[in-house]
């Protein structure tokens, strides 16, 4: 790269980006009737996750290790000071952010990041106070990090829930080269773990108390999780993970189940199209409420509970990254009713989807860049 186009690209990336101008960017059918796609914000680079801040404006995460805070104009603030040292390879880097649970009183926020170590890196989870107006974390506290740290950039997993009870949900993927490790009950590989906001063991963990097992797991068997919710009325954690040729899974995630990876698996190994494991269906294992063949790459999820789109109210929302859409579940209890597919004529990677305190979709399009608005069509 020649010096000043380097020095360029630099600067581009420590200043404030261009205030987005906010434009309609798509029309398009729905169930719901038109709709319209406003963007709201452009100019970052790979955004992974998307958090609403009481004052009206956003933070987001890029994933090569930067936060960024976005003004309800579309103005992107220059990124954040405080981020620890992630590793920004392949799939890895700077990933989900939620606030936390007394956001307004003490400022948390809570944030994922692929943590390089000696032998490799591992996902890891911090907490730090949010300065809005410093641009900077401060206290920033490593809370949790998985116990192998192999080597590889892939599958991570990622994403953060609080429970109504104000205990984090962690999704853990397997390291793509270890999937064996999501059925060891010893291993951080593979799972869906549960802590408190200080990174302590709840006691009341499905597995707490067992000398041979991790304490902090919650569910085991899963492959890819990078999407995760809770059910607006019952509270449950639902989940969505990627299957390898197929086989990615929507599944209600439970204490203490096993959700199969990589025995009981739709999925299909990349090379040889061969089946995986021993089978779709197992006594043992909790089977998937949906899974997609062939797949998606589902990543982002939400419950729609606003007024903007009154007949999407109760649906389940999901981005899909080789998909290039946002697909719709409706749902009849803890059942998957129908499904309907929206914005494929977009043809972008859609990584995190999030209701804002306006009742409309906010999508995270990975490929531009840049944050969508779903709105109603006029």
């Amino acid at each position: 790269m020649r010096p000043l186009r380097q020095l360029a690209l630099s600067l581009a990336l420590l200043l404030p980006a261009a205030v987005g101008a906010q434009t309609v960017v798509a029309t398009a059918n729905s169930a719901a009737g038109p709709l319209r796609v406003i963007e709201v914000a452009k100019g970052l680079e790979i955004p992974w996750s998307l958090a609403f801040l009481p004052e009206g404006r956003m933070l987001v995460s890029e994933r090569a290790g930067r936060l960024r805070i976005v003004a309800p104009d579309g103005s992107v603030s220059a990124p954040l000071a405080g981020v620890p040292a992630v590793l920004a390879r392949a799939q890895g880097g700077l990933l989900d952010v939620v606030l936390g649970p007394q956001f307004a009183d003490d400022r948390r926020i809570y944030f994922s990041y692929a943590e390089p170590t000696a032998r490799g890196a591992r996902t890891a989870v911090a907490r730090a106070r949010l300065d809005t107006d410093g641009l900077r974390l401060e206290e920033v506290e490593r809370i949790f990090a998985q116990r192998e740290d192999p080597s590889g950039g892939h599958h991570w997993g990622s994403r953060l829930v609080f429970g109504r009870d104000g205990m984090l949900f962690v999704t853990l993927g397997d390291r793509f080269n270890h999937r064996e490790r999501a059925q060891a009950l010893d291993s951080h590989l593979g799972k869906v773990v549960r802590i408190a906001p200080d990174g302590s063991v709840p006691p009341d963990n499905p597995f707490a108390g067992r000398s041979d097992v991790l304490p902090e797991i919650w569910s085991y068997g899963h492959r890819n999780v990078q999407g995760a919710a809770l059910h607006p009325v019952s509270g449950a954690l639902w989940t969505h993970e990627h299957g390898p040729q197929g086989g990615d899974e929507v599944n209600l995630t439970l204490a203490g189940r096993n959700y199969g990876w990589p025995v009981i698996t739709y999925g299909r190994e990349y090379v040889t199209g061969f089946r995986i494991g021993e089978g779709t269906e197992r006594a043992d294992v909790m089977p998937p409420l949906l899974q997609w063949t062939p797949s998606i790459a589902p990543s982002g999820m939400a419950f729609y509970t606003g007024d903007a789109f009154p007949q999407w109210r109760g649906s389940l929302f999901v981005g899909a990254l080789r998909g290039s859409m946002l697909v719709r579940l409706s749902l009849d209890g803890d059942r998957v009713s129908g499904e309907e597919r929206l914005l494929q004529e977009l043809g972008s990677r859609i990584r995190d989807v999030r209701q804002g305190p306006d009742g409309l979709l906010y999508l995270l399009d990975e490929s531009a860049g840049r944050i969508l608005r779903l709105e109603p069509g006029r």
